[in-house]
């Protein structure tokens, strides 16, 4: 054969190759779910060439066997079979199937690309064997779950005295899988009056933990609420606002004093004594001076 001749049969070949890579077109969906929940996929197989196939399976790939013999495992399990046959596909021809997958408890939220292979037959020629290997998205999401509470203190005692300055902090508790962003917390004064910023901004707080925000006020009534807005967004990005009541409680001087969450102060005890000895004092020194007068005179 001569270099001419090579030429076109060598892009004849390559043309072919290609007709048989691009033979079909693979559509699946894009789903979401959550750690220990399952959802289905659909996918879609078109022959958008100009042959027919058969013997088209689809086979769900969840374990990837390395070169060095070890085996890596997505996070999933494939419920019922992880292989499918579909029917015959004429030219333009597309026939579908469906997959339900679930995640493992312990899952990483995240975005998942989930490997499949399927192979098929050139329907006039059953010993040309095919395969197409890909991929689809799925994604694990987190669900938000966040707790809250309440922490009153005075200034610089750990117990909150009415008319008296203090620290009040709402805690916030992460207890999702998820990390929360760009979060600010504001609180509505109700038996409490703030003396510095009603709204302060977190930012983000890890999943499996806890952050707070701290307010600097005068506790008005033994029964005050702590009012607040928080606002976030979760872990697909989308913003949230919870509103929350959380009743704490407030001690008069005399409560702290009867339950023993405080110490009776004895500053004006000791003043007094301090008093009373200058004034001993002062009255021996009199007494004193008078009595040398009487010894000078009495010479």
């Amino acid at each position: 054969m001569n270099s001419k001749s090579i030429i076109p049969f060598l892009a004849l070949i390559f043309l072919i190759n290609i007709s048989f890579a691009s033979a079909l077109v693979v559509d699946a969906d894009y789903i979401t779910i959550y750690p220990g929940e399952q959802g289905s996929v659909n996918i879609d197989v078109e022959n958008n060439q100009n042959f027919d196939i058969e013997e088209v399976s689809v086979q769900i790939i969840l374990v990837h066997v390395l070169p060095d013999g070890t085996s890596i495992s997505l996070p999933f399990t494939v419920i019922g079979s992880s292989e499918k046959e579909l029917d015959d596909l004429d030219e333009d021809d597309d026939d579908s199937t469906s997959f339900t997958l679930k995640a493992s408890t312990d899952i990483e939220p995240g975005d998942y690309n989930i490997p499949y292979v399927i192979t098929y037959v050139d329907a006039d020629d059953n010993d040309d064997d095919y395969e197409k290997a890909g991929s689809f998205g799925i994604r694990v999401s987190a669900k938000t779950e966040l707790d809250f509470a309440a922490e009153a203190k005075g200034a610089s005692i750990e117990t909150p005295i009415l008319e008296q300055e203090g620290k009040l902090s709402l805690e916030i508790i992460n207890k999702g899988l998820g990390e929360i962003k760009s979060m600010s917390v504001e609180i509505f004064p109700q038996g409490f009056e703030i003396l510095s910023k009603s709204k302060i901004f977190i930012g983000g707080v890890d999943a499996d933990d806890t952050d707070f925000a701290t307010f600097n006020v005068i506790y008005k009534t033994t029964t005050p609420v702590l009012k607040a807005k928080i606002t976030y967004k979760d872990f697909d990005n989308n913003d949230q606002i919870e509103n929350i009541n959380l009743p704490f409680k407030v001690y008069t001087s005399e409560e702290a004093l009867e339950k023993g969450l405080i110490q009776k102060s004895n500053t004006g005890l000791y003043i007094g004594i301090i008093i009373l000895l200058i004034i001993i004092w002062v009255i021996y020194r009199k007494i004193k001076r008078r009595k040398k007068k009487k010894n000078r005179g009495s010479e």
